[in-house]
C-alpha cells in the first residue's frame, strides 16, 4: 500500500467513525434526550443515581466533540485517544450487563430496542481494528529520507 492510499484509508475511516460518534451523541441530545440516556445508563447498574445521571449528561457530548475533532484531524491524537476512552468505556460497561445477564436496551442511539450482545462484540470489534490501524498513522514518527 502506498502512502498515498495508506493517507486516504485513514481519513476514510477517520470521518466514518466520527461522523457515527456524532451522529450517536446527537441523537441522545437532541432526540431521545438526555434524560432517557440517563434511565438507560442506570439499567447498566454501574454507577450510582446521581453519578449515572451526571454521566448520562456528560457523555454524548464528548462522542460529539472527540467525532468532530476525530473526522476534522483537529488534534488528532487526543482525539484519537477520546474514541478509545469512549470505546473502552463502552465496551466495560456492555461487557459488564452481558456478564451479568442483564435484558436492557444499550443506550446507544437513543432507541428503546433490547440489547444484542453479540452484534455489539463484533461492533466493539471493528472499532478496536479502526483504532489499531489509525494509531500507526498517528502515532509512527516521521521518517526523514535523505537521499
Amino acid at each position: 500500500m502506498t502512502n498515498r492510499e495508506e493517507h486516504l484509508g485513514s481519513i476514510t475511516l477517520r470521518v466514518m467513525m466520527g461522523v457515527y460518534f456524532v451522529y450517536a451523541g446527537g441523537i441522545k441530545i437532541f432526540v431521545s434526550g438526555l434524560d432517557r440516556f440517563a434511565v438507560d445508563l442506570g439499567n447498566y447498574r454501574l454507577l450510582s443515581g446521581g453519578y449515572a445521571t451526571v454521566a448520562a449528561y456528560l457523555l454524548p457530548w464528548a462522542e460529539v466533540v472527540a467525532g468532530i475533532c476525530f473526522m476534522l484531524g483537529i488534534l488528532r491524537r487526543g482525539a484519537w485517544l477520546a474514541m478509545l476512552g469512549l470505546v473502552l468505556a463502552f465496551t466495560i460497561a456492555v461487557g459488564s450487563a452481558w456478564w451479568r445477564g442483564l435484558d436492557i436496551s444499550c443506550g446507544c442511539t437513543g432507541a428503546a430496542t433490547k440489547i444484542s450482545y453479540w452484534s455489539k462484540a463484533l461492533e466493539f470489534a471493528v472499532y478496536y481494528l479502526v483504532l489499531a490501524y489509525l494509531s500507526r498513522c498517528f502515532f509512527k514518527k516521521p521518517t526523514h529520507n535523505q537521499t
